[in-house]
């Protein structure tokens, strides 16, 4: 699948085609979201395959930065993301994904949302102490993926 080029301002800001802007490495950002709660699961990059992939299938596939290689999550955990909507920004350079997702979870160190820690104390006295949003995992990652998450 190759994408639309970005063209005018108008097309691109206000426009009715999907013209996505990808960053000097090749990389948008994908916000993932529980598309029945809205709670935002996951924080992840698609390149273009990533990104056609997950128009194409229907499943999420995002970009690895650290391993740099393509991947469908849930490969690994059987924990996929469903899509049930895709949403680019006014400037395309940001895609939201509102997802239904098998087992629940989505995060790699088993919690179900990637966001799962809140700073206690905001302001110039704070100790950067974080508050656990969630007590339990929602699976054990050491039996998902084999190792302990790195």
């Amino acid at each position: 699948m190759k994408f639309l080029p970005q063209t005018t301002l108008f097309e691109i800001e206000e426009g009715d085609k999907m013209r996505p802007k990808f960053d000097e490495r090749g990389l948008i950002p994908c916000i993932t979201q529980d598309h029945a709660t809205g709670e935002v699961l996951m924080l992840g990059w698609m390149n273009d395959e990533a990104l056609a992939l997950t128009i194409e299938t229907g499943l999420a596939h995002y970009y690895s930065r650290s391993r740099q290689k393509l991947w469908k999550k849930g490969e690994q955990s059987g924990l996929f993301q469903h899509i049930v909507s895709l949403i680019i920004d006014d400037d395309q350079d940001a895609v939201l994904i509102k997802v239904k997702v098998d087992g629940g979870a989505s995060c790699h160190v088993g919690y179900r949302s990637c966001f799962f820690r809140e700073l206690e104390k905001h302001g110039a006295t704070t100790d950067f102490s974080l508050r656990f949003l969630e007590t339990e995992k929602v699976f054990d990652p050491v039996k998902a993926y084999g190792t302990p998450p790195a």
